[in-house]
Parts: C-alpha cells; sequence; structure tokens
C-alpha cells in the first residue's frame, strides 16, 4: 500500500503483507497507539533537523569508537556501527508474552544440556533422535558426566525474535555460545538519550542500564561451591577475549569496563594443580568465574584444538575439576544448533509439560529425506541455513537467489544433508527508519538478551537490528545491517 498521500517524511513510506511495526493497516492507515507521540514529532521535524540528530549520533558512535569488523572486505575491517534514529517501541503486554517465553525456553534448555550430558533420559526415549545430537558438532563428547555450578550450562543468552504478518513474535534462533551485540544494545539507549532528550523522557521507556550489573551477579552466583573468597564478596570474575582482532572486541571491553572487571587473554591465565590464576601486578591471583568469549575448540589447547594460541592450557582439567566456573559452559552449541532447534517445542514439553510460550518458525530438516526433497524441489521459496553457522553465512535466501546459487546448494544439501535446515521465507515486520531524508520501512528483528544465574533476568528491550538495504531481509551487520534503540514501555 502506497503512504505518499502523508505528509514528508513520509511521502516514500510503503506498507506491504507484512506487519508494521509503527502503522496499522487498512484503507486509511493510521500510527498505532505506542507510536502516536513518535510520529506526530517527526511530522513536526524538518529532513535537516532530522538529519542534524542523525549526524549527532554517528559521531558519538564514533568518538565512542563503538565498531564491528567485517572480514574479507577489501575497504577495510573495521567500520562504526549503523545506527538508526528511530526508536522500536513494544508494549508492557507484549513484552510481558516475550519474557515468559523466554523465561520457559531457557529453562528447558538448560534442563536438556544437563540430560544429554548425564543420563540421556530424552534420547533414551527417542524424543530427540540421538544420531541428531551425536554428529552435532558442538556436542563434546568430554562433557560427559561433568557436573556445572548449579547445574545451570546457559547463563548468557541472546535469542533472535521475529514478528510474524499475524503480529506475533517468533523464536528464529537460539544463541547459546557466546552471544553478541548487548553493548550495542546498552550504546543505542545511550545515545538516544542525547539525540532525543526530551521525547525519550515523556514516553515511560523501561531502564535496561543495569544490564552490566545484572550480567555482573549473574556471573558470581554461578562462583563453584566451597569457595571462601566468594562467601566474603570478593569473588575473581575476568572476562577472556580472543584479542584486539575479533570482530567483538569493543564489546569485550565494553562489558568489562561495565563489571569492573579484568579483560584478560589467554596468555593472562595458567594453570596450576588444576586452579586458575591470573597474572597480576601484585602476582598470581585466583580466579573463580570466566565470562568467555573465546569458542569451545580454542580454549584449552590441551584438551580441544592443539594449534591455538588463544586459550589456556589446562583449562578444562580445572573446570571438570569444579574449581572455576566457565560462562557458558562449553558444549552449549549443541542446543543452538539449526536441527535441534527444530525439536525445542517437543523439548518444552518433555521437561516443563508446558506448550511453548514462543513458537518456532516451520523447519525442515535436511537430514530426513522426505524433507530433504522437499527443499530441493522449492529451494527458490526457501531460506536454506548451514546448521552450524551464525552472523549471515552459509544461508541462501531463495527469493533473492540466481539459478547457480540454488546450484551449489543443491549439491551441498546432497553432499552433507545434515549440515542444512531450511524454513520458509518470512516476511519479517518493518519499522521506520530515516533513510536518506525520508522516513522509509525497513525489516527488522529483536535479540532479546537473557541471563541466567539465581534466577532469570531479561532486561526489557533488546539489540533491534535492521535491515537497511531495500527490500533486503539480512539484518546481520555484517551483511549490511544496523540497529537502532529498543523502547519497551512502562505500561
Amino acid at each position: 500500500m502506497d503512504m505518499t498521500t502523508l505528509q514528508p517524511p513520509f511521502t516514500q513510506y510503503l506498507l506491504d503483507d507484512a506487519y508494521d511495526e509503527m502503522f496499522a493497516g487498512g484503507v486509511t492507515p493510521a500510527a498505532r497507539e505506542q507510536y502516536q507521540a513518535l510520529y506526530q514529532a517527526l511530522l513536526q521535524m524538518s529532513p535537516q533537523e532530522l538529519q542534524r540528530r542523525q549526524q549527532a549520533a554517528d559521531l558519538s558512535f564514533l568518538h565512542q569508537g563503538i565498531t564491528f569488523t567485517v572480514y574479507g572486505g577489501d575497504e577495510g575491517t573495521e567500520r562504526i556501527f549503523p545506527y538508526d534514529l528511530l526508536p522500536r517501541i513494544i508494549t508492557a503486554a507484549e513484552w510481558k508474552a516475550i519474557e515468559d517465553g523466554l523465561t520457559q525456553r531457557i529453562t528447558a534448555l538448560n534442563l536438556f544440556l544437563k540430560d544429554i550430558y548425564h543420563d540421556g533420559k530424552i534420547l533414551n526415549e527417542g524424543v530427540v533422535p540421538r544420531e541428531l545430537i551425536y554428529t552435532c558438532k558442538h556436542f563434546r563428547r568430554e562433557m560427559r558426566g561433568v557436573h556445572v555450578p548449579r547445574e545451570i550450562y546457559v547463563s548468557v543468552v541472546g535469542t533472535d525474535l521475529v514478528r510474524l504478518p499475524s503480529g506475533t513474535f517468533a523464536v528464529l534462533e537460539d544463541n547459546l555460545r557466546v552471544p553478541s551485540g548487548v553493548s550495542y544494545m546498552l550504546a543505542n539507549r545511550a545515545v538516544m538519550r542525547n539525540v532525543f532528550p526530551r521525547m525519550f523522557g515523556n514516553y515511560g521507556v523501561r531502564p535496561i542500564d543495569h544490564y552490566g550489573q545484572a550480567l555482573l551477579s549473574t556471573l558470581k552466583a554461578l562462583a563453584p561451591y566451597g569457595r571462601e573468597d566468594a562467601a566474603l564478596g570478593t569473588t575473581t570474575i575476568v572476562l577472556l577475549t580472543p584479542g584486539v582482532f575479533n570482530s567483538a572486541y569493543f564489546e569485550h571491553t565494553f562489558l568489562a569496563r561495565q563489571m569492573g572487571i579484568e579483560l584478560v587473554e589467554g596468555r593472562d591465565l595458567l594453570v596450576h594443580n588444576n586452579v586458575v590464576y591470573t597474572r597480576t601486578t601484585a602476582g598470581l591471583r585466583r580466579v573463580d568465574v570466566i565470562y568467555r568469549r573465546i569458542d569451545d575448540d580454542f580454549i584449552d589447547p590441551l584438551a580441544f584444538r592443539p594449534d591455538t594460541i588463544l586459550g589456556v592450557p589446562g583449562l578444562f582439567n580445572a573446570y571438570r575439576a569444579g574449581n572455576v566456573t566457565l560462562a557458558n559452559a562449553i558444549g552449549t552449541g549443541v542446543a543452538d544448533d539449526k536441527a535441534v532447534y527444530a525439536y525445542v517445542p517437543k523439548i518444552i514439553k518433555y521437561y516443563l509439560g508446558e506448550d511453548p510460550i514462543l513458537q518456532n518458525v516451520e523447519t525442515y530438516l535436511c537430514s530426513d529425506a522426505k524433507e530433504r526433497e522437499y527443499v530441493l524441489a522449492n529451494l527458490d521459496k526457501l531460506v536454506v541455513k548451514a546448521v552450524g553457522e551464525s552472523g549471515g553465512y552459509g544461508m541462501l535466501i531463495g527469493s533473492h537467489s540466481t539459478p547457480d546459487e540454488r546450484s551449489t546448494f543443491s549439491k551441498q544439501i546432497r553432499a552433507h544433508p545434515r549440515n542444512y535446515i531450511a524454513q520458509p521465507t518470512l516476511a519479517l515486520s518493518r519499522a521506520p527508519c530515516f533513510i536518506d531524508g525520508q522516513v522509509e520501512a525497513r525489516h527488522v528483528d529483536l535479540r532479546p538478551y537473557i541471563l541466567y544465574g539465581e534466577k532469570v533476568t531479561i532486561v526489557p528491550g533488546g539489540l533491534t537490528r535492521v535491515a537497511l538495504r531495500r527490500g533486503s531481509l539480512v539484518v546481520n551487520s555484517s551483511q549490511g545491517g544496523g540497529s537502532k534503540d529498543t523502547w519497551v514501555l512502562h505500561q
């Protein structure tokens, strides 16, 4: 539906079959109640004023060094994180459903991880195929029988949600290994307060600034049992980073500063008698909890990849002995495998006896012969994903693909069917974005961040990622996407 009857800056705003976050459809579309104040404010602002505020936001990101890394680009890897000026607004009722659904989901997934690494009841009863788990490259046999503190395997989660044309939210994928992006959520909020101070103050937006302290409390709650220092409130927590060349290094430094903990690399830690120590100017200091931002493969060259220099030799033995906590636990990636994702509704039902509050997106497993043939016959209509990839890589969007690309994926699927799943091409919801002096609609998703320590904590908001290219469905920053502030209202 064309919106050119509206006043500037909405003359280029288009509505289609996707759910629009700002406008309710109909013969005469109108701004939804939660967007009314923003809509009226935009009508009163000139393009020049909006552009000035966008430039102020961009300068703020530049001066703070808020960047991300794109690998393989010809024009250099370090870029300022693309930020859209206009907030995405979620009502209190919508957020309550999201919060309840994510709490249910993370609770069930933790029980699932504990089960598959110990008794394997869900596998013995055939609810989840044993072969699916044991052929997952993120399943770690080394974790069989290892008890983790408080039996919490996943304490930091970023779950990707999409809003369907019906207006309901669904889970697109779970990120349970080393989820990133929370620093951009916090930075977006800080910039938004400066760019639209009056409107932000009047809107009744729930705060997210406490995320750093909530994360710190979560990590403290995971300290190994029997640590006398922990009882005195002197738990030593460090954030383990691969180093300055990692794409999320800005986030690592940001979060360490927010929590007031040391940022360390593998060379800063050592293991003696199955106890982990960090080197300090005052000598060695015992480490209780490691918030690790390094993948399993690279965390200990003695246990996993011997060719890595990023990890800490002997760390896994210290972990297995219960002398240090890793957040998240090793081996959690099996639960965010995109093929295992298809079984999460059954996992929730099995462990909690409940139906999922948040639905999955329909998913076809290429390891199943019948579903594989359907996928191969409909590559031009489906989105195909490699089960272990992230960041928008290893993906085919059929409706935007070429015959050669589909032919390549067809060969890959036939050669390695376990490595691929497919989903319908979703009409992701669209939100208003400031693009080239106009307000236009762009597709968005939402990544809320869940913390699981003594209890489940979800800060009210998340990272709304935006496909800034017209018509694109890919929101990843490495693929031309950006982000915007997410406002969850008090009421």
